[in-house]
């Protein structure tokens, strides 16, 4: 009876690794085909003869490495201000007795329940009004306004179960807040504050409704609008898009494997102490 309990639960981790993996696997084998193989061939089937060059046609017609500048600016900006802020606020609403800390943490749980889509029309105004549409500030801002709330839920369920003994015998040491908070607080929080890294890198990364909407120039431009580079009036290139899009999502693959133990303990210790 045991056995069979295992080898449903083998059988049911295995479809759900299958799962996961097969459309990258997928993906990659796009990658390798002719527009003849993508259109007229079993969806399904191996290419044929792998077509390597695609991947040179999309590095360089892409515009890759500029687009990839570009992503790797705006959300390294982005991942920095939300930790910073994130960490500061979930560390004032838990740690601090102080009346509206119920009343700002209400504030962020709305905030993840507006849709982005929403706040388009609004923003481009402003950002125009004061002269900062079609810059990569017009997207760190919004970026950081709405990943921030899913970074504070985060950070404040794990902060809220530090004990306060750690903080009260650095206090009566001399510590100050600032010293408590950088020296104590956040060396105690890296396994979710790397969640947060996680999750706002990927969201960003992938993020394109915001840049397509505030962004105009070609230098500006970010990862994904390269796929569009092989998109003409009368003819589509899919292998080279299919190549764009395996090394736009190859950093993100990376740095998950790199950090999936950290980001693992992050939404456990969440989960758990808050």
């Amino acid at each position: 009876m045991i056995a069979l309990k295992k080898s449903i639960i083998y059988l049911i981790l295995a479809i759900l690794v299958l799962t996961q993996i097969y459309p990258l696997f997928w993906l990659l084998t796009y990658s390798l085909k002719t527009n003849e193989e993508i259109l007229g061939s079993s969806f399904f089937a191996l290419p044929g003869a792998p077509q390597w060059h695609n991947y040179k046609e999309a590095y360089e017609a892409g515009n890759y490495l500029r687009y990839l500048g570009n992503s790797v600016f705006v959300t390294v900006i982005t991942m920095a201000c939300v930790i910073l802020l994130s960490s500061m606020a979930a560390y004032a609403i838990t740690r601090f007795r102080w009346r509206y800390g119920g009343l700002v943490m209400l504030l962020f749980l709305v905030g993840m329940m507006i849709p982005m889509q929403a706040t388009l029309l609004p923003l481009m105004i402003i950002f125009k009004n004061i002269h900062i549409l079609n810059t990569h500030l017009s997207l760190i801002l919004p970026y950081v306004a709405f990943q921030t709330p899913i970074a504070v839920f985060i950070l404040s369920g794990f902060m809220r179960a530090i004990p306060h003994e750690i903080e009260e015998s650095a206090y009566m040491d001399g510590a100050s807040i600032y010293r408590i908070f950088r020296s104590i607080i956040v060396p105690i929080s890296v396994p979710p504050v790397m969640t947060v890294c996680i999750l706002t890198f990927i969201n960003i990364w992938n993020e394109y409704i915001m840049a397509a909407t505030f962004i105009s120039s070609e230098k500006l431009k970010t990862l994904p609008f390269g796929v569009y580079t092989f998109v003409s009036q009368y003819s589509v290139n899919y292998g080279n898009i299919g190549a764009f899009l395996v090394m736009a999502a190859l950093p993100v693959i990376v740095i998950y494997f790199i950090l999936s133990e950290k980001i693992t303990k992050g939404m456990v210790a969440g989960a758990v102490k808050g």
